[in-house]
């Protein structure tokens, strides 16, 4: 267990936006998927070379489930307002769909009791309908030390459930209540473990990768913005492109579960920050992110297993499509992606947007 005392402010504030990309850590393993063949390696490398964009979308009217059958040419790719070809187009459904799912279990951020109720509740989940998942699923548990995955991707829900409740907890060492520094310390830990995972899934190049994350959040820091000088808010900047930038390279989709509030996040951080002086924490936040990524967000609702389950029925059908991304005039140029189907009544989601030119340091793999 680590300790932590009384952290100056200003020593808090550096050490929030000096955040490089932590190197790859955990290691996930596949059971039942399949591993991606020579060929299929090549080509996704040479089509990142070429400056693929690569679009998970999900398409879904008002009500009811993802919308499947529709081709191509029912599809509109627009960046920055300007439609751009589409290079390749898949149509993936049901099972057979090449998804590979990681539920997280947030022991940063949640009291001991609700993570307790959390594992009773996946449980459930996991045991449902004899333990047979649609698609692989592997657990991890974010702790302040990193992240920690639970055994291997597993279409075997009976099997995943043993592992979770096996698995000790604990406490955490950083007082929920230790005020500002505990929260800042708090954020750090989250974002750290967050990056870890993504580091770990950007090798999983074959399939579309999903991350439900149980979570309330975490900490945005109120009035942080205010107290940084103009270097350090172009260092959130660079903390804001690195962090999306690396989410849009691992391919993931990212859905936030929070069973036990009911806060909402502003709007205006689920946009693209074009600038440094538009750099706020809020754009880190979990909701922000899950909904850049073109996943969805959940809140206040003690049916954990209901509304996983709501998060992993939203994964299939969906479609696979890539455009060539444009260059950009300078590092850092945010591009919004807007995707339009030609049916009435149905929305399109998918990553929102991207940076051309990225200038952090991502992890490559």
């Amino acid at each position: 267990m680590r300790l932590r005392g009384s952290v100056p402010q200003s020593v808090l504030i550096a050490g929030l936006l000096a955040f490089p990309v932590v190197a790859q850590q955990t290691q996930i393993a596949t059971s039942q998927a399949q591993p991606a063949q020579p060929a299929q390696a090549a080509r996704a490398d040479a089509q990142e070379l070429t400056g693929q964009i690569y679009l998970d979308v999900v398409v879904t009217p008002k009500s009811g489930g993802p919308v499947g059958g529709l081709q191509q040419q029912n599809f509109t790719v627009l960046d920055n307002q300007t439609p751009r070809p589409i290079t390749s187009f898949v149509a993936r459904t049901g099972r057979e769909a090449p998804v590979e799912i990681v539920l997280v279990v947030d022991a940063i951020n949640a009291t001991h009791q609700n993570v307790t109720y959390e594992q009773q509740q996946l449980d459930q989940l996991l045991r449902a309908e004899g333990g047979h998942l649609a698609h692989p699923l592997a657990l991890a548990l974010a702790t302040e030390d990193g992240v920690k995955v639970m055994g291997n991707f597993s279409v075997d829900g009976k099997a995943l459930s043993a592992e979770l409740d096996k698995e000790d907890i604990g406490l955490r060492a950083i007082d929920r209540h230790a005020g500002y520094n505990g929260a800042t310390e708090r954020w750090q830990d989250s974002i750290r473990a967050l990056r870890q995972l993504l580091a770990s899934m950007a090798t999983m190049r074959h399939s579309r990768r999903v991350i439900v994350w149980i979570s309330p959040g975490w900490p945005l820091l109120p009035g942080l913005s205010a107290q940084i000088t103009a270097r350090q808010q172009e260092q959130l900047f660079g903390t804001i492109v690195g962090l999306r930038t690396q989410i849009q390279q691992a391919r993931v989709t990212l859905y936030s579960v929070d069973p036990f509030t009911d806060a909402v996040i502003a709007k205006e951080y689920f946009k693209g920050v074009r600038k440094p002086n538009q750099a706020d924490v809020g754009y880190l936040g979990l909701p922000a992110l899950a909904f850049s990524s073109g996943g969805l967000t959940f809140n206040f609702s003690n049916d954990i297993a209901g509304t996983v389950q709501k998060c992993l029925s939203d994964i299939a059908p969906y479609y696979e499509i890539t455009f060539e991304a444009a260059k950009g005039d300078h590092a850092d140029e945010y591009h919004q992606i807007e995707l339009r189907v030609d049916r009435p009544g149905v929305t399109a989601r998918t990553l929102q947007g991207y940076y051309a030119q990225p200038s952090s340091q991502l992890v490559r793999q």
